[in-house]
């Protein structure tokens, strides 16, 4: 699919997600097989601009492929000062958030907060299509609750007033994460735009890709949690829609080699204590199926030091591998 000059490999896309999709995480979706990556949200805030959390969040060294960064705000003339801003700093593709359900960025009028006002909307839309010479792009919910669906009255908006593709998330603010995505609503987002649009919300294997796609139409999916501890995901999907039939999930030593490349890449883009934190997060969703009782999780979360991560999630690695080789030798 194309978003204004740029062709993607793929029609799939890494959401962006606040503390999880940074640049070791990016890199790690885009290498297995990701078609677009989407950065951390950015305030449109200048003043925390110069923060440690907004600098690691800018940073966009040694990435390749193209750079989407996300921006979130209510104040239009702010939004259109932080594109420029992230175009300067690299951006090759804007887009706006109209879909974070948090509290703290709603309160701020920010997020999907804004679709109770379709004129802020249209506002801020056309503040930054005119303020950057890149594509802007735009992520929504199917409305604030589900009362009021607006999903349809927004993606005209926003196709009138430039953006080049729309990605929607199956849910209302109000549902926040709750209960089951609905995709009638960008079925008929979808039939009533010409813009791309893609479908995002419970994307979680191969089988529901497939049935997302041909259920709204969409031109493509966005995988956002469905990613997390599972970065396979994106070459699974692409493999399952073009054969029909289902790759093989990743060998213990790949799973073991990819998760110690990633933590090794976090410490070293957070340094060696903010690293060793976030590596925590990311290590509990890898393991989730290994680790079901989280004994593991529970004495890796008690580590401190970097070093002795690593060499935690090897001894670990390897009583699996242990168990898995008793587990297929035939009896004595």
């Amino acid at each position: 699919m194309q978003i204004g000059p740029y062709k993607l490999a793929n029609n799939l896309m890494l959401a962006p997600m606040a503390g999880v999709t940074d640049r070791p995480f990016r890199q790690l979706c885009r290498r297995m097989g990701a078609g677009l990556v989407v950065s951390e949200m950015l305030s449109s805030n200048p003043r925390v601009w110069k923060t440690a959390k907004s600098m690691s969040r800018m940073d966009h060294t040694g990435e390749d492929g193209i750079r989407s960064v996300q921006i979130a705000g209510a104040d239009p003339e702010l939004m259109a000062q932080a594109a420029q801003f992230n175009v300067g700093n690299g951006a090759q593709i804007i887009d706006i958030n109209m879909g974070c359900p948090a509290k703290k960025v709603n309160k701020k009028l920010a997020g999907s907060a804004l679709l109770q006002y379709p004129d802020l909307v249209e506002s801020i839309i056309k503040a930054v299509v005119n303020a950057v010479d890149v594509p802007v792009t735009l992520k929504i919910r199917t409305g604030w609750n589900t009362d009021n669906r607006n999903g349809v009255e927004i993606a005209r908006i926003a196709e009138q007033n430039g953006i080049q593709s729309l990605a929607v998330h199956g849910r209302t603010r109000a549902c926040m994460y709750k209960g089951d995505a609905e995709y009638h609503t960008i079925r008929d987002i979808k039939g009533a735009v010409s813009i791309p649009v893609i479908a995002n919300g419970d994307i979680t294997s191969p089988e529901k890709a497939q049935h997302v796609l041909e259920y709204t139409g969409a031109d493509g999916v966005m995988i956002g949690r469905g990613a997390q501890g599972n970065p396979w995901i994106f070459k699974q999907i692409l493999h399952f829609l073009e054969t029909g039939e289902n790759l093989a999930p990743p060998l213990l030593s790949e799973q073991h080699q990819v998760l110690h490349e990633h933590v090794a890449n976090v410490h070293a883009f957070y340094g060696d204590i903010t690293g060793v934190r976030i590596a925590r997060k990311h290590v509990g969703w890898y393991l989730a199926e290994h680790d079901k009782e989280r004994q593991f999780r529970k004495t890796f979360n008690a580590i401190e030091q970097a070093d002795a991560q690593l060499n935690a999630l090897d001894d670990y690695f390897q009583s699996l591998q242990s168990r898995e080789t008793r587990q297929i030798s035939p009896a004595a």
